[in-house]
């Protein structure tokens, strides 16, 4: 499961993010089973393909269904949620910095298990600093909330329901894209 979000609006950062993704691409078919490697190819290219000052968030997880291991690289990216059957909450935070800045640039795994009942969502900035009409953001506490309400509901119904909670909440124009991916472990 990957997920990010480039710096900045418009076609220039649509451009970085197709670039972002044909990096990904790219990549995966060299060292998917390496995910640090994967991570640093994947930095190098996009750094030498970023303008100045232009960078990416990124989530990249990969899940093991045998063992439920869920490894991971947070690279800036907003912590991603992982609410456990016993309703605690697990934050999987950075492991590392944005990528695109820095051509010496490495990071660190993350690993945590995941359990039947369990649910993980993975979201962008959309999603928390939507606003109402008072200019109050959205945030994790409502994320939160919204995902234990919707626990019972399977992982499209979860989704639906988040995204239309912060459309009713922020009824203006968006100003910026909503992006939320939501797996639940059976």
């Amino acid at each position: 499961m990957v997920i990010g979000d480039i710096a900045g609006k418009g076609i220039a950062a649509a451009l970085l993010m197709a670039n972002l993704q044909a990096n990904l691409r790219s990549q995966c078919a060299i060292a998917l089973d390496e995910p640090q490697r994967l991570m640093r190819a994947v930095n190098q290219l996009f750094c030498e393909n970023t303008p100045d000052g232009g960078f990416a968030t990124l989530f990249f997880a990969e899940y093991e269904e045998k063992t439920g291991r869920l490894r991971y690289v947070n690279c800036g990216h907003l912590c991603a949620l992982l609410l456990h059957g016993d309703d605690s909450l697990e934050r999987l935070d950075p492991t590392s910095t944005v990528l695109g800045i820095f051509k010496e640039w490495d990071c660190e795994m993350g690993e945590t298990a995941i359990r039947s009942g369990d649910i993980l969502a993975l979201y962008t900035d959309g999603i928390t600093e939507s606003f109402d009409h008072g200019m109050e953001e959205f945030g994790e506490e409502r994320l939160v909330a919204a995902l234990r309400r919707g626990r019972e509901k399977t992982s499209q119904e979860l989704l639906e329901a988040i995204v239309g909670e912060v459309q009713r909440y922020s009824p203006h124009e968006q100003h910026d894209d909503i992006t939320l991916i939501v797996a639940k472990c059976r």
